[in-house]
């Protein structure tokens, strides 16, 4: 299935572009996402974007499609998309090569989204009025003639946008000749997956493990049957009790115990769910029994990073064992646990050296490519 959502900036249509994603296990795609994206890099193009963007002007019909057509071509889009965003114009209509099955228009008043964008908690740093003001003018001037297009191709769904989420969805829904029952339209599964997180102390691994439970993923922390035996023994929380501890359980069970003593866990998670995540998975011999004794898995790295100076900052200041960071403690993980060679051959590198936001998106990303490839 490939849906297009079209509508005023907003319009709802990121919310309904995720709740969309969820029901139809298609993945949701924001060129506005991309664009924002790509202004970030401190290339020629990623200049480019940030200056067209912040004049409140559209990118270029030849660049826009570009773009779009490189991201389409990804695996995680065979299946189908959900496409927020784009075509903008009649040119990118012609230009578009992907056949599209519905284009759903979110409807409401100029004035309606005036209030929803200046009153939202979270506001991008692009919404000032002016320039809101500006992009709805340009909706109306050039998209308003794709809707009219896509209507004349019977592909048309429009919908009353200023109505609640649940009822914009219903509509949506019918509109598709879809209705929810139980809270869920099932049609497809993905396949049995391991996301493992690896990571050194304060990279941000408990924020990711936050952002895929979010996603509906269970996360089975590793380092917590640890801190469990600690806690038994009313032992401090220090790294050389922690030290100790887990290189008593390795001398019983081996260097991989820990992904020995969770397979029950991981077991129960799959009873659930296709996707779970493993949070702290520490040795490269945790990795290689996951790999013999989970048949028909598979297991992605994803390497959680961020600079010396950003880590030991978060770790100074975290709620629980502050003092366990600094140069022995990242050589521990990397030596002493074996993390090295888990962090050395990551799927994914995700960079969290800047805001929650940059990383979250990020994070969407990888998640895009395990979840729908």
């Amino acid at each position: 299935m490939k849906f297009v959502l079209i509508g005023i900036q907003g319009s709802g249509k990121s919310t309904q572009g995720n709740i969309l994603s969820k029901l139809f296990n298609i993945p949701y795609l924001s060129t506005g996402h991309i664009f924002r994206e790509i202004a970030k890099e401190k290339t020629t193009l990623g200049r480019y974007i940030k200056e067209t963007i912040n004049s409140g002007i559209l990118v270029p019909d030849e660049k826009t499609i570009e773009i779009v057509n490189g991201y389409l071509s990804r695996p995680e889009y065979k299946r189908g998309y959900i496409l927020d965003g784009f075509p903008r114009t009649l040119k990118q209509v012609e230009k578009f090569k992907n056949n599209v099955d519905k284009v759903i228009n979110l409807r409401i008043p100029d004035k309606e989204a005036l209030w929803r964008l200046t009153n939202r908690t979270q506001q991008r740093d692009d919404e000032t009025l002016p320039a809101i003001k500006k992009r709805i003018e340009m909706f109306h001037t050039y998209t308003d003639p794709v809707i009219d297009y896509y209507d004349k191709e019977k592909r048309l769904i429009d919908i009353d946008g200023t109505k609640s989420i649940e009822e914009v969805n219903k509509q949506i829904l019918e509109g598709l000749g879809k209705q929810l029952v139980e809270d869920k339209i099932v049609e497809w599964q993905p396949k049995k997956t391991v996301i493992a997180l690896v990571g050194l102390p304060g990279a941000g691994k408990t924020d990711a493990g936050s952002f895929f439970s979010e996603k509906g993923c269970p996360v089975i922390h590793f380092g917590k049957i640890i801190n469990d035996i600690i806690d038994e023994k009313g032992l401090e929380h220090t790294e050389d009790v922690h030290k100790q501890t887990r290189e008593e359980v390795r001398a019983k069970l081996g260097i991989e115990a820990l992904a020995v003593l969770n397979m029950k866990k991981i077991g129960k998670a799959f009873t659930v769910n296709q996707v779970i995540v493993i949070d702290g998975m520490r040795s490269w011999e945790e990795y290689l029994y996951l790999k013999k004794n989970l048949h028909k898995t598979r297991i992605f790295i994803v390497n959680v990073y961020a600079d010396k100076k950003v880590r030991y900052h978060r770790a100074a200041h975290r709620v629980g064992r502050r003092n366990q960071f600094g140069e022995e403690r990242d050589i521990n993980e990397l030596v002493g646990t074996n993390m090295g060679p888990t962090i050395a051959f990551a799927d994914f590198v995700v960079k969290n050296n800047f805001s929650k936001d940059d990383f979250t998106d990020k994070l969407e990303t990888v998640f895009r490519q395990v979840y729908f490839s």
